[in-house]
């Protein structure tokens, strides 16, 4: 507990709280993902994609299903008191927000429900609702470094300023190898490689979270 100047007890800090729940779910994804990729006979982290450990067949599919629907459940958590701690810096707060909570409910919570099965080589109905839903989350958080530059702008920060298109870079170069498929050798060659560029978004993606973490935890937040 903490006391303000005039003697009030300050409540617990759920930004900050927010802030270390968020760091250490995006750590820990990493490492859930590569071990439980570890069961998973024949699973190939370069070739296969994530989805893939969470579908029925997988060996970990009940597992990984849960872990992201909790590290959804973070993600929105975090969402939410990323809004308090920037309140008082402009309408791109909200965007932010919820970009955020979209990648939670989409990547996380709506990947963990819907899995991505496939009968006879075809897509079912939960393997369209689960890329709908991982759609959706993907494009949020390509789309939220963009957001950031206005919440926290060059003048303001301007290590991360640059550090936020540089992410949105890598961000959208990576989700491009991921997911189109270039009519070439070269361009099979990036299409097999398909987990690699996925894992690379994920990092990426992770890496710049933590950094918007820890400017909220040194935040000073108004009570």
């Amino acid at each position: 507990m903490e006391k303000m100047k005039t003697g009030k007890t300050v409540p617990f800090n759920w930004v900050r709280a927010a802030a270390v729940m968020c760091i250490i779910a995006c750590i820990s994804d990493c490492i859930v993902l590569f071990v439980l990729g570890k069961y998973y006979q024949g699973y190939s982290q370069l070739q296969n994609t994530i989805s893939s450990l969470g579908a029925t067949i997988s060996p970990v599919s009940k597992l990984i299903s849960a872990w992201w629907i909790l590290i959804g459940i973070v993600f929105v958590f975090f969402g939410v008191f990323f809004r308090k701690a920037f309140e008082k810096d402009g309408r791109y707060v909200k965007l932010a927000s919820l970009l955020i909570v979209m990648y939670g409910l989409g990547e996380g919570i709506g990947s963990g429900l819907f899995k991505a099965d496939s009968i006879n080589g075809k897509r079912t109905f939960s393997f369209l609702l689960h890329d709908i839903a991982g759609g959706i989350g993907i494009i949020a958080a390509v789309l939220l470094p963009l957001v950031m530059c206005s919440v926290i702008s060059k003048e303001d920060n301007s290590p991360f300023y640059c550090f936020s298109w540089i992410v949105f870079i890598i961000g959208s170069i990576t989700l491009l190898c991921f997911g189109i498929r270039f009519p070439s050798e070269a361009g099979d060659l990036i299409a097999s490689c398909r987990g690699l560029w996925q894992r690379l978004f994920l990092l990426n993606l992770y890496v710049y979270f933590i950094a918007i973490s820890v400017i909220m935890y040194n935040r000073k937040i108004p009570v």
